[in-house]
């Protein structure tokens, strides 16, 4: 039997972000790290395989490439529906990569409608009146206006998502939303007479989205952030169970790496060098440099890793990621600093560390590359949108890593993490 959903995400951490969803609702899940050769779908046994790029902020004709192929790979693995995942920040830029990447998924499916929300409720992500609000302040008010990469200063996603397209961008708000599937239907119905091709859907609370997501049935195509994940595994049947997370035994060593420079990694990484244990600070100008920055937070490992995590951290605040971005160039800086991290969790791995949070997307991307891990194994969720996963190691360890989207966990997300594994071993 084929696969139920099939998915394909932007971005490392917002892969899992997904499929914690996925798994919390009673799917058994696989990520995979790009798309699986060919000979995959022989060992396949899930039912919902989430296909993590790397195409969030690439030029748009390299995301909708790398989507076509995603795409591919899953109707050819039996997919009945497909779900682009993006970020619940909505993260782009005028060009796209949403809107690029959505059109052609519609055209290579031949489908003339899809929706788009990027509604977390659980995380704070709400759509009203088709505005995107973080917490209590639109997108535009938030932190993300200072996004190094993806500056979002319109909170408006009709107007953000039709700059990206061709196709027309309706909007299903909130008082249709409440009147439940039926009437999300009609209102879909009707903007398809209007022209559109597009929708985007207010959605303000966990029930919003269980009704859009028995709503979007048999849609062929629904784009969306995590949250709309916990809408759809009803539609085949599927409820809660604990037995979809289960992960091996956790053991080894235990560090910390992040890249991410949201305001939500700063608190932690700074609760976490509050409570005194040992941490590392790369400097991208240091490394820039030609210093030996990777032997230096190797270094700092060795002499700290049997007493507990060692973080290593290049997070900065806006105004110092600006200055570096001066200096080395915005592109080069974060290039510079994900492949630092990616180094450094190489080594980390090589001296026995077998539980690993990494926070930041492209920092994510970057680890999970060096590490030459395929896929991931779906497991327990450490706080929402983040869970933890098992990835087969060389010689035949398992790795339990966490993928945290930078914007995710409260300020005690690093000094609380481990302690799910905890609970599960005992």
């Amino acid at each position: 039997m084929g696969i139920r959903l099939g998915c394909i995400a932007d971005d490392f951490t917002g892969a899992t972000d997904l499929a914690n969803n996925l798994v919390r609702a009673g799917m058994r899940v696989v990520q995979t790290i790009g798309v699986p050769p060919a000979d995959a779908e022989q060992t396949m046994d899930a039912d919902a395989v989430v296909i993590a790029l790397k195409s969030r902020t690439v030029p748009a004709a390299d995301a909708v490439e790398a989507s076509l192929r995603a795409l591919a790979w899953l109707r050819s693995m039996g997919a009945e529906q497909i779900y682009f995942k993006y970020c619940s920040t909505f993260d782009s830029t005028p060009a796209g990569n949403i809107g690029p990447v959505t059109e052609a998924l519609m055209d290579a499916l031949g489908t003339d409608f899809t929706i788009a929300t990027p509604a977390f409720p659980d995380n704070g992500r709400t759509v009203f009146k088709g505005h995107l609000f973080v917490g209590d302040v639109l997108l535009s008010d938030s932190g993300m206006r200072h996004h190094p990469l993806t500056p979002m200063t319109d909170s408006n996603l009709v107007s953000v998502l039709g700059a990206q397209t061709t196709r027309a961008v309706g909007l299903i708000d909130h008082r249709v939303v409440a009147d439940g599937a039926k009437a999300i239907r009609a209102r879909i119905d009707a903007l398809r007479e209007d022209g559109a091709g597009m929708a985007v859907v207010d959605a303000v609370s966990n029930d919003d989205l269980l009704r859009l997501g028995a709503a979007v049935q048999g849609l062929p195509l629904v784009t969306a952030g995590s949250g709309l994940a916990i809408g759809l595994p009803a539609n085949w049947g599927f409820k809660p169970s604990s037995a979809a997370a289960r992960l091996p035994q956790a053991g080894g060593r235990r560090a910390i790496v992040s890249g991410s420079v949201s305001v939500a990694t700063n608190r932690q990484v700074l609760q976490y060098l509050r409570s005194g244990r040992p941490a590392y600070s790369v400097d991208p100008l240091r490394v820039a440099a030609g210093e030996d920055v990777v032997g230096q937070a190797l270094s700092l490992a060795d002499a700290h890793l049997d007493d507990g995590p060692v973080l290593v951290y290049s997070t900065e605040s806006p105004d110092m990621v600006r200055t570096v971005q001066g200096r080395l160039g915005a592109a080069e800086a974060g290039e510079l600093v994900e492949q630092t991290l990616a180094r450094i969790a190489e080594g980390l791995v090589e001296r026995g560390v077998r539980q690993l949070v990494v926070a930041g997307g492209e920092t994510s991307g970057a680890v999970v590359q060096a590490l030459g891990i395929t896929g991931l194994r779906i497991g327990p969720q450490i706080a929402p949108g983040v869970p933890w996963c098992a990835a087969p190691l060389p010689g035949g360890d398992t790795l339990h890593i966490a993928l945290k989207s930078g914007n995710f966990g409260g300020p005690d997300f690093f000094t609380t993490s481990f302690a799910l594994l905890d609970e599960e071993a005992s």
